[in-house]
């Protein structure tokens, strides 16, 4: 029997990257309007249980708990786990973290109500056994919400031109049309329900700050141009 390839962490991608990019002007910005899509497409969480993969360093999770969510967050990173707990700890939130990988989850079949996914296939290369996870531990009629960095962006354009010149994080991206993410979510069983876009603005401060209060009206509209991707698909019921 083959044993599991050892757990990686994702190069150069760290919490202290994460505070860096929140310290910004554009990345709070930014960030701030990523979360309002994908709370939206999340849906009322009051009592359901709500598995985040890729968790990082907490703040969605914790964000999550807030909401009324009972929360597991998984990471392939130990160090993303450690300031993870940190955050939680320092929250009083009771939210149970584990190192684990999306396509090999540590929980049993049909655990979930919902599971969240964010900027975490953009460092999958094969994305199907991630889906056939996530479908295995939803609960029929659970709902699986995936934020995603969309592949025709001036924001995916800067981060190919970084890979190009040798950015360890960036060589490791593959970046996704709202199709494919589509595509990939039908072909594991689930019936997709929203498609939407944010960041429409190219990584300026100003940009962020002129043209941030129309990004949620641009994001239902098209995903052309958008920098970030939601997807809020269901798990049918099982047949009666």
């Amino acid at each position: 029997m083959n044993k599991p390839e050892p757990l990686r962490a994702i190069p150069n991608l760290g919490p202290e990257t994460y505070a860096r990019w929140r310290g910004s002007e554009v990345g709070a910005t930014t960030e701030r309007l990523e979360r309002r899509l994908i709370l939206e497409l999340v849906g009322d969480v009051d009592g359901r249980k709500v598995l985040d993969i890729g968790c990082g360093d907490g703040a969605f999770a914790v964000e999550l708990w807030k909401h009324g969510a009972i929360v597991s967050g998984v990471d392939t990173s130990a160090e993303m786990i450690k300031a993870a707990r940190r955050r939680a700890e320092a929250e009083r939130a009771d939210i149970d973290f584990e190192v684990a990988a999306a396509e090999r989850l540590p929980f049993a079949s049909q655990q979930f109500d919902v599971v969240t996914a964010v900027t975490i296939l953009c460092f999958v290369r094969d994305a199907a056994p991630t889906f056939r996870e996530v479908v295995r531990v939803l609960r029929p009629d659970g709902r699986f919400v995936i934020g995603e960095l969309g592949k025709w962006s001036l924001w995916a354009a800067g981060r190919r031109l970084r890979a190009w010149f040798g950015s360890r994080l960036w060589r490791r991206g593959r970046f996704r049309t709202a199709g494919e993410l589509a595509r990939l979510a039908s072909m594991a069983g689930l019936a997709v329900q929203q498609v939407r876009g944010a960041i429409y603005y190219p990584r300026w401060n100003l940009a962020a700050r002129l043209f941030g209060p129309w990004d949620a009206a641009l994001g239902r509209l098209t995903t052309i141009g958008a920098a970030f991707i939601g997807i809020a698909a269901h798990k049918p019921s099982l047949p009666s």
